[in-house]
């Protein structure tokens, strides 16, 4: 069997400009990886050789910096005389550009799901002083065989700037259809040229075409400067005007009229769901939308993305209409919840012990508590609510730095909870 390094090579997978990529298998750590080869004589090359070198250093550098659910995680890097090389995560089922054709287009929920996704990861790398400079189709991975439902990743940061190294711009780097306007004028970048680049993914998602389609660059880059895009409503049927709206900020020409943030761009397609502009997908509750309103909760604040992210797929939804019983007295609990919308109320005995509003966590001690896993009153919807529950023995399943951060938050909440008690018999 060939081996590159200590890794066993099972398949070619894919070739580029200045690389091939294989399908590899690490015996360590016993996993699939994908393993891009870049030949010293390439990066020797008199003319495109300083090029080369620098994405081939740039993705490099990036070795264990990445590590988020929706980004190709970087394991290894090689520089040797002989062969130079970079592991990544293998991440099969293809990716976005297969999605980007009128005849093969998701639906529109699915589409601002996978936005969504791409944002929270672009901020993450934001948040490291990473700027991706090449978002396209072909740079966004679907994870497993299914593209209606499941993760994506972002992979190819060799293109990358770093906020501890430079803004300007490198000629050559790059996909003419997707650069912003300040990205083909080769001004300074900042985040704000990904989001530009991940409106026109959108919008190519959501149409079937680029907005703007030339025969030349020089026409294209022209456009792009200049013309303003067709609106998504104009090319597919039942656009939501919220839709419509999101791409077009996105989209902007000018630096000041596009979202300055990732946060702006991820609250706004989670609203488009949380407003029933587009309706969420079969699972009743859109990824995002959860995301969203788990990162509002008080009670999460210290929690990462990444360990929000864990928690949106651990945790279980569902709409409680008035007057059904969460939780019931004397009952043995091995769950506790969030209340992310609606009121509800406990009792005991019939008496009203405690009002519960948006933001509230209830149910935790007969989770955590050693000395009795008996709930000790009834928890009841007054309201039409919306319950989050996490489940004892999925939380001590979770990774250790996400069970730390519930057990400190959990900690906050009965120091709140003592300190309204000794409020109240102050009172008397």
């Amino acid at each position: 069997m060939q081996k590159i390094g200590k890794y066993e090579v099972t398949r070619e997978i894919g070739q580029g400009a200045s690389s091939t990529v294989y399908l590899g298998r690490d015996p360590f750590a016993k996993r699939d990886v994908a393993i891009k080869v870049v030949f010293p004589q390439i990066l020797k090359d008199p003319e495109r050789g300083k090029l080369y070198t620098h994405l081939f250093l740039n993705e490099a550098s990036l070795v264990g910096k990445l590590n988020h659910p929706h980004i190709v995680q970087i394991y290894d890097a090689v520089v040797a005389d002989a062969l130079c090389y970079i592991v990544m995560e293998y991440v099969p089922g293809g990716t976005l550009e297969m999605f980007c054709g009128e005849k093969k287009l998701l639906p529109v929920e699915r589409v601002v799901e996978i936005i969504f996704k791409c944002t929270r990861a672009l901020d993450f790398a934001f948040r490291l002083g990473i700027t991706h400079r090449d978002i396209k189709p072909a740079n966004i991975l679907i994870v497993g065989n299914d593209a209606s439902s499941g993760d994506i990743k972002i992979s190819d940061f060799g293109a990358a700037i770093t906020a501890d190294v430079d803004h300007t711009q490198v000629s050559g780097i790059g996909s003419p259809a997707y650069m912003s306007p300040q990205q083909v004028k080769e001004l300074t970048l900042d985040h704000r040229t990904d989001i530009y680049s991940l409106g026109v993914v959108m919008y190519q998602m959501l149409t079937g075409q680029l907005p703007f389609q030339a025969s030349n660059n020089y026409n294209m880059v022209y456009q792009i400067i200049n013309t303003p895009p067709t609106a998504v409503s104009q090319l597919r049927k039942n656009i939501p005007a919220a839709i419509d709206g999101i791409v077009s900020k996105a989209m902007a020409k000018d630096l000041e009229d596009r979202y300055q943030t990732w946060e702006e761009f991820a609250h706004d397609l989670a609203q488009a769901f949380r407003n029933k502009a587009v309706k969420a997908p079969t699972r009743e509750f859109a990824e995002s939308e959860k995301f969203d309103t788990l990162r509002a909760l008080p009670f999460f604040n210290d929690f990462s993305d990444v360990e929000i992210w864990e928690v949106v797929r651990f945790s279980q939804w569902r709409n409680v209409p008035p007057a059904e019983v969460i939780m019931h007295d004397g009952e043995p609990g091995d769950f506790f919840c969030f209340l992310a919308e609606g009121e509800l109320k406990v009792t005991k005995n019939g008496k009203i012990l405690n009002l519960l509003t948006a933001g509230d966590c209830f149910g935790e001690m007969a989770v955590i508590s050693k000395a009795t896993q008996l709930r000790g009153a009834d928890v009841v919807a007054l309201t039409e609510s919306k319950v989050i529950t996490v489940r004892g023995e999925t939380l001590k399943r979770a990774s250790e730095t996400c069970r730390m951060h519930f057990y400190q938050s959990f900690l906050e909440v009965l120091a709140n909870r003592l300190t309204l008690a000794n409020q109240r018999l102050a009172a008397f």
